[in-house]
Order: structure tokens, then C-alpha cells, then sequence
């Protein structure tokens, strides 16, 4: 029983990982607010748009596409018991990008 709720929660905080950023943007936000908070959060934020419009006349369509780019990078952790180095994996963040949809028309 408790690898299928091992892998439910595994399912479960990847799911959050995904989609969490990508919540779409708030009523209340303006285009250039709802980008800002996710160039603030870390993400590299790439602006699809239709129409010419202002960015002031522009109404957020959609937020999408999270990327996350990850490296593990080895950090020394001391010695074995036999001598050897021990070495730990640390996932560190290279990049985070997101795409965000306006129309503009």
C-alpha cells in the first residue's frame, strides 16, 4: 500500500511543480503586473500576441508552458569510512522559462 501512495504524492507535487506557476494570470492584474510577478518569481517570460494594440489595451489569455531546467552538480560531502571522497548530487536551477499569451486587438 504505501508505494502507490508514495507515487501519488510523487504525482502530486510534480503536478504542483507544473502547474502551479503556470496559474492563470488574476482578474484583477494587468498584462505588465501578471509578467512582472513571473520575472520576479525567476521565470524568463516569452510574450506571444495578437493583434497591435498597447500593452495597456492588452487582456492575458493564457500562461503556459512552465520549462525548468535543472543540473546536478556534485558537492563534496567528506570522507567514506574507507578513505574515499563522498561526493552528494544537488539539483541546482539553470533556467526557468514561461510563455504568456495577449490579446492586444
Amino acid at each position: 500500500m504505501r508505494p502507490s501512495l508514495t507515487l501519488a504524492t510523487l504525482v502530486a507535487a510534480t503536478a504542483a511543480v507544473f502547474v502551479g506557476p503556470a496559474a492563470i494570470a488574476h482578474a484583477e492584474e494587468t498584462p505588465q503586473q501578471t509578467i512582472s510577478r513571473l520575472q520576479n518569481s525567476g521565470y524568463t517570460v516569452n510574450v506571444d500576441r495578437v493583434g497591435s494594440g498597447s500593452l495597456n489595451d492588452c487582456v492575458v489569455t493564457g500562461v503556459r508552458n512552465p520549462q525548468t531546467v535543472t543540473e546536478y552538480v556534485r558537492v563534496y560531502d567528506g570522507r567514506n569510512s574507507d578513505g574515499s571522497i563522498d561526493w552528494d548530487l544537488v539539483p541546482v536551477v539553470k533556467s526557468k522559462s514561461i510563455s504568456v499569451s495577449l490579446n492586444c486587438s
